[in-house]
């Protein structure tokens, strides 16, 4: 299924729900039962064959080596199934808190989960994330026995007053609420449990389990996930829905919008201002954490929050996310007006929520997060110091170089990197633009500066991505995603809609070109390296150390996606003893080396020629009739 085909199953759908939602809740849960019907129809399947096998060899009192290799076939994948029905959720990470430290906390969420008719939870978990969630986690699997886990980020409830703060708790816990959470949960669990199962199969290496599997799966699964995604996206509205119920829907709204501003700020201010000090500090800051709840209790400037939450009001819901956008979600909980789009954003909090329920312990745990960011942080911190004061010295040498003679390609790419990363993106336009005028298609210095325009909201950086994603097509993706968000914020949904088409055509071809440069078989065309003798003469070099190494070959294989990116087969015969009929630890020693020690011109496949199975044999005379193709012989 086409990304194009699933936004339009997914629109449909929508419409049904909303229509029909007990009829459409009906067939999510059909066909969640359709994906374990098929499971356990196939296994039975594989148990009455096994049976029948085992009948015959007691009946006829005979076994062979046929018998054999056939209930192997039967048990592997048997086994896999029955390994991957048992769903693992790993138990989610934080600092678990105590009724004892935080009673106010525990109080405040019993009398949550009292008026919900939610679930109690069995932990709460404190992190240094902005954000909050609840996780249930089945300690049987697939068969449920649900532990509940309530995640806060220390952040959040600095960012939030007590009731914006009770507004993100009762949307959280909405989704526990009634039976559309254990519903939910169940769908879940089924998509995992199909995923797993697939996943097995194929890292079993066993193409026959595939089989079984493969029609059904890549049918079933994008279908499943079209269904259980619409499902996902109502438990959203529903979750808001009970939040403005129990808190108004006053503070349900501001406490998105103030989430939505505030988690802007954090990523385009506080976090590049705390990693901008790498340039002139050896240690990572002290008071990570501090400063930033600091931060976030304070008012933001209005000129700031303002744009924050204007930019948040033009993104559009999309299906790269079950969340609906902010103004889709204000308007389900009829908030937005022309009056309260000019409400104020940037007033302080008076009294944040943690302040609020963590009382006596804020500052312990505020300092708890300092030290173990800090921690965590010293060694890639003082790395990237290094890196950035030798970057420091081989810019200033460019910088006196470019004065006195013109720079190389290479030396004009890197002055051009370092400034833009050392002394901002303003500094490194006229530098990426002084190399265009000499190389107008160097994808690089196109691509820099296309993404430097576009996020100063300048229209011609779309050229200069453009530009590289012609030289480039590894830009393609990349360069459309980054166009695609740029557009969605100017409300140019439909020109963004086509750069979102146009990176799922790319990716679908570049899963095809991987997927052909994944195997090599005698049924494939091959030709000529067509390496100039210097890269023959390097390639020659490295070989020579391989003492068990009698003969080399290297040809191409003729590709159909992307044959402008060559792809090389090197065919490798070893000296090696005549009895040796199957593949030695040697062998895998050598062809792991192979890979990983020599330096190839461009992607390359390793092959080992001498026969051991009538395959290699025939390999090594199809590549052996191609001129110039042998490139080593001791």
């Amino acid at each position: 299924m086409t990304q194009e085909q699933f936004d339009v199953l997914v629109q449909r759908l929508e419409g049904f729900a909303r229509q029909q939602p007990a009829s459409y809740k009906l067939r999510v849960g059909l066909l969640a039962a359709l994906g374990y019907a098929y499971i356990f129809l196939i296994l039975a399947g594989l148990i009455a064959l096994l049976a029948v096998l085992v009948l015959l060899v007691l009946v006829s009192h005979r076994i062979n080596v046929y018998m054999i290799k056939f209930a192997i076939l039967l048990l592997v994948p048997a086994f896999i199934i029955l390994r991957s029905l048992w769903v693992t959720f790993p138990p989610p990470t934080g600092l678990a808190l105590t009724p004892q430290e935080v009673p106010h906390l525990f109080a405040f969420v019993d009398e949550l989960t009292s008026k919900l008719q939610a679930p109690r939870f069995h932990h709460i978990l404190l992190t240094n994330e902005f954000n909050a969630a609840v996780v249930q986690r089945p300690r049987l699997g697939l068969f449920g026995w649900q532990q509940n886990y309530l995640i806060i980020g220390l952040p959040l409830m600095q960012a939030l007053s007590g009731s914006q703060f009770r507004a993100v708790l009762a949307h959280e816990l909405g989704h526990l609420s009634g039976n559309h959470s254990r519903f939910a949960g169940w769908i879940y669990r089924v998509r995992k449990t199909h995923g797993q199962i697939w996943e097995k199969l194929h890292q079993s290496g066993m193409h026959g389990s595939s089989i079984l599997f493969e029609r059904f799966f890549n049918w079933y699964i994008p279908f499943f996930n079209a269904y259980s995604f619409v499902l996902a996206r109502m438990n959203e509205y529903e979750a808001d829905r009970c939040a403005a119920e129990l808190t108004g829907a006053k503070n349900a709204a501001e406490a998105l919008i103030s989430t939505e501003v505030k988690s802007r700020f954090l990523e385009s201010e506080f976090w590049p201002n705390i990693y901008k000090q790498v340039n002139h500090k050896i240690e990572p800051p002290e008071a990570i954490y501090t400063n930033m709840c600091a931060a976030l209790a304070n008012s933001l400037p209005a000129e700031d929050a303002t744009r924050w939450f204007e930019q948040s009001l033009k993104q559009k819901t999309n299906n790269a996310d079950t969340h609906p956008c902010l103004s889709d979600r204000l308007a389900a909980l009829g908030y937005f007006t022309d009056k309260q789009h000019n409400a104020p954003l940037s007033e302080p909090v008076k009294l944040s929520a943690a302040q609020q329920f963590m009382e006596n312990v804020l500052n312990k745990l505020t300092t708890y997060f300092d030290s173990t960011w800090k921690l965590a942080n010293e060694t890639p911190w003082r790395q990237e110091y290094a890196y950035v004061q030798e970057s420091l010295k081989n810019l200033e040498a460019l910088q006196e170089k470019a004065h006195q003679q013109p720079l190389t390609a290479e030396e004009a790419w890197n002055r051009a990197s370092w400034t833009a990363k050392l002394k901002g993106d303003e500094a490194a336009i006229p530098l990426l633009q002084e190399i265009l005028t000499t190389q107008p298609n160097d994808a690089p210095a196109n691509y820099s500066l296309g993404q430097i325009l576009l996020h100063k909201n300048d229209d011609s950086g779309i050229g200069y991505i453009e530009n590289a994603m012609k030289t480039n097509p590894e830009c393609v993706i990349q360069g459309c995603e980054l166009i695609y968000y740029f557009l969605m914020q100017q409300e140019q949904v439909e020109l963004a809609k086509a750069y979102q088409k146009r990176a799922d055509r790319q990716y679908d071809l570049l899963v095809k070109a991987q997927q052909e440069r994944s195997t090599v078989t005698d049924r494939d065309r091959f030709g000529q390296h067509n390496l100039p003798n210097t890269a023959v003469d390097r390639l020659r070099q490295q070989l020579s150390v391989y003492l068990q190494i009698k003969e080399a070959y290297l040809v191409q294989k003729e590709l159909t996606y992307f044959p402008e990116k060559p792809f090389y087969i090197l065919g490798i015969k070893q000296n090696r003893p005549w009895y040796q009929l199957h593949i030695s630890d040697r062998d895998r020693e050598l062809l792991n080396k192979l890979v990983s020690e020599i330096e190839y011109p461009g992607q390359a496949y390793v092959i080992i020629l001498n026969d051991y199975n009538g395959y290699n044999q025939k390999f090594a005379k199809i590549i052996g009739k191609i001129e110039d193709a042998c490139i080593y012989r001791r």
